[in-house]
C-alpha cells in the first residue's frame, strides 16, 4: 500500500512540474459565420483573411474551398453534405490549401475526389500529399511528345496516333462509345509500363462500376487509379475530382514514369461549375457559363506534359471526353476544348447506329502530333491507309444510287469495304502491336479483297490464333520496332494469304452444298 502511494505522489509531482513548464498565453482565432447556403455552396462573413484557394472547416466536419473573395463577403464551394451547413453555422480558416493523398498506395484503390476510400481495401496509407491546383510545366522544362500510346484500336493508332505526353480530346454524342475508347486504351496498357488514373466526373454509380469491372477483368487494376466525383456526390467534389486526379497522376510523371490521365467527362464538369457560379452570384456570359470557363479548362489541360530528360522523363497523357448535341462540334464547350487540346478523336452517331464501333469519323478526328509518335512498323503499312479509305467513303455514296460503275471503281469500293471490316472492332478487346501489323500488311497487299465480307468475323478471330502457332515472335513487337524485316514480311504474308484462302474456299464450299 505504501509503494502505491509514493508511486502516485510521484506522478503527481511530475504532472506539476510539467504543468509549470508550459507557456500559456492567450491566442486570437478568426472565427466567421455561415451568412447563407444553398446547393453546395456557402457566403461567410467576419474571415477577411481568408485567401483564395484556402480550405474551410466547418462546423460537423464539413469542409469547403474559398472561391470567391469579396469586400466583405467570402464564397466557398461544399466538399462534404451540404445539408450539415446553414445559416448560422461556424466556419474556420485552416491556413492552408486544399491537398490530396498521392503515392504508390494509391494504386489499385477507388477513391473520391478527398483522396477517400470508396473500396472495400481499408484506408488509404499515402506517403505524401499534393495540392489539387499546380502549375503547368514551364516550356523550358518540357520535352518532345515522340514516344507513342497505344490504344490498341487499329482505326486510332493506324490514322490517328497518340504519343506518351499529348491532349487528345475523345468528343462525340452521347452513347457513341466515347468512354469505350478510352477504357479500351487503359486496358491496352496492361503489358506496358504505363499507370492509368481514370476520373469519373458526374457520372452514375452504375457507369463507373462498369468501367472498374471491365479493366479488373481485362486490364492491369493494379496500375490504375478510379477517382470518382460521382452524379450523386456533392457538386464541390465533382467539381475538384479531375484536379485531384491529375495531382495523383503528376506525382508518378515527376517520378520519372508515364501516366494515362482519362478524364470523363468535362462538359459535366463545365455544367457543375456553371451551378456553383450561378449559386455564388458571378456574372453569367455565353450560355450562363461564367468568363472564366475557357481557363477552367486550360490550367488543367496544361499539365500534361512530357517532362526533360533531367526532370525524370516522366509524362502525363490527358484523354479528356466531351458530349456534343446533334454533332455539334462548334458549341461553346466543345470548341473551348479543341482549342486546348492537340487533336480530337470524333465520334459519329451515324456511323454508331450501323454498328461500325469504334465509331470514329477519320475525316473530323486529327492528332496535331501525328506520325511523329507512331510506331515505325504501323508508319510504313499504314502510309495509304487514310486516302484509301477516304475515296472509298466518297465513291459509297454513288453506289447507292445504283449508279454504273467501272471496274476500277468497283475495285477501289470492295478494298474500302475490307478496310471497314478490319477497322470494326470489339469492345474492351484491344489489339497487341503484331495484330494490328498483321492486319494492316492485309490491307496494303489486298490480300482480303476476294474474301467475302461475310467472312471477315472469322478471319479477325482465326488470325490471333495462327499468329500463336506460327509466328510467335511477331506477337512479341514493341514500339520501337521500325520496319519488318524482309524474311518476316514473306512468312507474316504467306500466313495472310494461307487463312484467307482458306476462309474462301470454305465460303464456296457452303455456297455449293445443297
Amino acid at each position: 500500500m505504501t509503494t502505491l502511494t509514493d508511486s502516485l505522489q510521484d506522478w503527481l509531482e511530475r504532472s506539476r512540474e510539467q504543468v509549470d513548464q508550459l507557456a500559456l498565453h492567450p491566442s486570437l482565432e478568426p472565427v466567421g459565420r455561415v451568412l447563407r447556403t444553398g446547393d453546395g455552396v456557402a457566403t461567410l462573413a467576419g474571415l477577411p483573411a481568408l485567401r483564395l484557394d484556402e480550405l474551410v472547416y466547418f462546423e460537423n466536419g464539413v469542409t469547403g474551398i474559398v472561391v470567391d473573395l469579396g469586400a466583405e463577403e467570402v464564397g466557398c464551394v461544399l466538399l462534404d453534405d451540404a445539408t450539415a451547413v446553414s445559416a448560422g453555422s461556424v466556419a474556420r480558416g485552416s491556413g492552408g490549401v486544399m491537398q490530396v493523398p498521392v503515392g504508390e498506395a494509391l494504386l489499385g484503390r477507388v477513391v473520391d475526389a478527398l483522396g477517400r476510400p470508396l473500396d472495400d481495401a481499408g484506408p488509404v496509407r499515402a506517403s505524401d500529399f499534393a495540392p489539387v491546383e499546380q502549375p503547368a510545366p514551364e516550356i523550358v522544362d518540357r520535352d518532345l511528345v515522340t514516344h507513342p500510346l497505344a490504344t490498341g484500336l487499329l482505326v486510332v493508332d493506324a490514322m490517328i496516333p497518340l504519343g506518351r505526353g499529348q491532349r487528345e480530346l475523345i468528343i462525340g454524342d452521347r452513347e457513341t462509345g466515347k468512354t469505350a475508347v478510352a477504357v479500351d486504351t487503359i486496358i491496352n496498357q496492361r503489358d506496358s509500363d504505363v499507370i492509368c488514373v481514370y476520373a469519373a466526373i458526374g457520372q452514375k454509380a452504375s457507369s463507373v462500376a462498369e468501367v472498374i469491372e471491365a479493366v479488373r477483368r481485362g486490364g492491369a487494376p493494379e496500375r490504375c487509379l478510379f477517382v470518382v466525383g460521382a452524379a450523386d456526390a456533392a457538386p464541390g467534389q465533382q467539381w475538384l475530382a479531375p484536379y485531384a486526379a491529375c495531382s495523383m497522376a503528376e506525382y508518378f510523371m515527376r517520378a520519372g514514369r508515364d501516366v494515362l490521365l482519362v478524364l470523363d467527362d468535362l462538359t459535366k464538369h463545365a455544367a457543375v461549375y456553371r451551378q456553383l457560379s450561378l449559386l455564388l452570384r458571378r456574372p453569367p456570359g455565353r450560355e450562363a457559363y461564367p468568363g472564366d470557363i475557357f481557363y477552367l479548362h486550360s490550367r488543367l489541360l496544361e499539365r500534361a506534359a512530357r517532362l526533360a530528360p533531367e526532370l525524370g522523363g516522366g509524362s502525363l497523357t490527358a484523354l479528356p471526353i466531351a458530349e456534343t448535341q446533334a454533332g455539334n462540334i462548334s458549341a461553346y464547350i466543345p470548341t473551348n476544348l479543341i482549342s486546348i487540346t492537340d487533336g480530337q478523336i470524333y465520334l459519329d452517331p451515324r456511323l454508331f447506329y450501323d454498328d461500325q464501333k469504334p465509331a470514329v469519323d477519320v475525316g473530323r478526328s486529327v492528332s496535331r502530333v501525328g506520325g511523329k509518335t507512331q510506331s515505325g512498323v504501323l508508319k510504313g503499312l499504314a502510309q495509304r491507309l487514310r486516302l484509301d479509305y477516304t475515296q472509298f467513303l466518297e465513291l459509297e455514296i454513288f453506289t447507292r444510287f445504283g449508279t454504273l460503275v467501272d471496274d476500277r471503281t468497283r475495285r477501289v469500293i470492295e478494298h474500302g469495304r475490307r478496310i471497314r471490316a478490319v477497322l470494326a472492332q470489339p469492345q474492351y478487346s484491344p489489339l497487341r502491336l503484331g495484330e494490328e501489323v498483321a492486319l494492316l500488311l492485309a490491307l496494303s497487299e489486298r490480300v482480303l479483297d476476294d474474301l467475302p465480307l461475310a467472312q471477315m468475323p472469322a478471319f479477325r478471330r482465326e488470325l490471333p490464333v495462327r499468329l500463336r502457332q506460327q509466328f510467335p515472335e511477331l506477337l512479341a513487337l514493341d514500339d520501337s520496332a521500325t520496319e519488318l524485316e524482309e524474311e518476316q514480311h514473306a512468312r507474316l504474308l504467306k500466313i495472310l494469304r494461307e487463312l484467307a484462302q482458306s476462309l474462301t474456299d470454305s465460303a464456296a464450299a457452303l455456297e455449293t452444298t445443297p
